[in-house]
């Protein structure tokens, strides 16, 4: 497997397909030119070492997911993403043209889809996955939905006053 260049920062592009970036290392289900890793991101855990990437990049990808496996794949880049590291999604916008016109997708996201994964916000009660912060979150009902998560400490507590995240004290 190849090491990225970029400032030796390890950048990972899950379902990166025929359009994988420079200096990023590429996972697909498909041996495709240019991927390092030939695996199904479906499949855990995946082939690689625990807080060894910086960021991870998933574009045109989740919507793909089988929905029962959603918090399983995010919490797998969890588990392979280094402290803080970054987490960049994109996805058409749920229910849009652009969402329905490819017989695969499955899985739909709009803009409280992403909340889901955030302890600051309520629907992260539901189902408990492993902690991120939104740094970033824009979509268009007519495009797409993009999302940049920031990887939390595993055991946040929130302060329902505030609503912020926190690390819980042991």
């Amino acid at each position: 497997m190849k090491k990225t260049k970029v400032k030796g920062k390890f950048l990972l592009d899950v379902g990166a397909g025929p359009f994988l970036q420079d200096g990023y290392v590429g996972m697909d289900k498909r041996a495709l030119p240019g991927i390092d890793i030939v695996h199904d991101m479906e499949v855990f855990p995946w082939p690689l070492e625990d807080n060894l990437c910086h960021v991870i990049k998933m574009t045109n990808i989740v919507e793909h997911i089988k929905p029962w496996l959603m918090i399983d794949v995010i919490n797998e880049v969890w588990r392979v993403m280094k402290d803080k590291g970054v987490l960049l999604i994109s996805t058409p916008y749920a229910g849009n043209y652009l969402y329905w016109q490819d017989p695969t997708h499955c899985c739909g996201w709009n803009e409280t889809t992403a909340q889901y994964f955030t302890p600051e916000h309520d629907f992260y009660q539901i189902y408990q996955p492993k902690p991120w912060k939104i740094e970033r979150l824009t979509w268009d009902i007519y495009g797409f939905l993009e999302v940049a998560y920031r990887k939390q400490a595993e055991n946040p507590t929130v302060d329902t006053h505030t609503k912020t995240s926190r690390k819980s004290k042991k």
